[in-house]
């Protein structure tokens, strides 16, 4: 068995061999717009006549797991199939369409509105998701990437994830930082982990009583998030753009605290260079625009589910949980995850 990448650009030849896989080289004829993916499957087969089977997979699924790919090769390779292709379980009712200035009504495509199911009662349908094509050499010279005796392997919908458009980068980023996978770098202990208070440590709200005193919420899974990442020699900092010492003071976390930052990076940069870390050991969680630039220099960053667009986008993971309603205990455990892998990573 051998893994290929199939391109004509010099970077990411460069980029795929660093990563052990072998490399054909595209011909410009196979690497138009307009070129599909099994004109160049027919390329490299018309140059590698010692492969038999071809599994193509899609650039655009990141969230593809091995396992899936061993069990679909044993479908062709054990099992006697010409090809496998891959399926998600969808739980849509689909209605047919009525174009502008047509005098029809729509029908209901998959169900019967009389009766109609609950999700969780309904099997659902299985789409064809593209995230890869496994088919015998014979089956591609003949032009079909699917063909003679067929199966379809479903994929679980966690792992399908597909990239279209820039709004799907952030969800398969964190599906793929779930899963464990921190990239081919050397990976370095988180040693610090800076907190914005307002939005992340609580939800936000500030409740004023009649005698002009300021009152916060937080969760308490929160405050034993922070208890946990000390325990694992993690220092906790905090950070807010407002005054809030009173209330800091009323919490007793007994972490060191920055209120009143007009520049949050300059402070980050002041911690994390008095501590001696690299960026690499750094941890940011944040929320708001203002947290943009830390979220982006410190080598793992996160933001609640509530984050605004622009803080999401710079994140490397967004938690399942708003702000003050358990984030920083998710981000805990994402940072423990990594953890995890170093140590793994060590022992080998």
């Amino acid at each position: 068995n051998s893994i290929w990448v199939s391109t004509d650009h010099d970077e990411i030849e460069k980029v795929a061999k660093q990563f052990g896989a072998r490399v054909h080289r595209r011909s410009p004829e196979v690497s138009q717009d307009s070129s599909t993916s099994l004109e160049a499957i027919r390329e490299f087969l018309n140059h590698h006549h010692e492969v038999d089977i071809v599994g193509n997979i899609q650039a655009t699924s990141p969230c593809l797991h091995p396992s899936d790919l061993i069990k679909v090769a044993d479908l062709i390779q054990k099992e006697g199939f010409d090809s496998v292709f891959s399926v998600v379980r969808r739980h849509q009712f689909r209605w047919s369409e009525v174009k502008k200035g047509e005098n029809k009504m729509t029908e209901p495509q998959n169900l019967n509105p009389a009766k109609r199911y609950r999700r969780q009662d309904w099997p659902g349908e299985l789409y064809e998701n593209g995230s890869f094509y496994f088919a015998k050499r014979h089956l591609i010279e003949k032009g079909y990437l699917q063909g003679g005796k067929m199966a379809y392997y479903e994929m679980r919908a966690e792992h399908s994830v597909d990239i279209d458009i820039d709004i799907d980068w952030p969800i398969a980023e964190q599906r793929v930082l779930s899963f464990g996978y921190f990239g081919k770098e050397p990976l370095k202990e988180v040693k610090l982990l800076v907190c914005s208070i307002d939005g992340c440590l609580t939800n936000g709200r500030i409740y004023v009583t009649e005698d002009q005193k300021e009152m916060v919420s937080y969760d308490y899974r929160d405050i034993v998030g922070i208890d946990l990442l000390k325990k694992r020699g993690i220092q906790v900092r905090l950070i807010s753009e407002r005054d809030c010492s009173k209330t800091l003071s009323a919490m007793q976390l007994g972490c060191v605290a920055k209120v009143s930052a007009t520049n949050k990076l300059q402070v980050l940069e002041d911690w994390q260079k008095d501590m001696g870390l690299s960026w690499k050991e750094v941890a940011y969680l944040g929320n708001e625009e203002s947290d943009v630039e830390c979220l982006k220099k410190a080598g793992m960053s996160g933001v609640p589910a509530d984050a605004c667009a622009v803080a999401q986008k710079a994140a490397g993971y967004i938690c399942k949980s708003n702000g003050g309603c358990g984030a920083v205990r998710e981000f805990a455990e994402h940072i423990f995850l990594l953890l995890e892998k170093v140590n793994a990573a060590r022992k080998q």
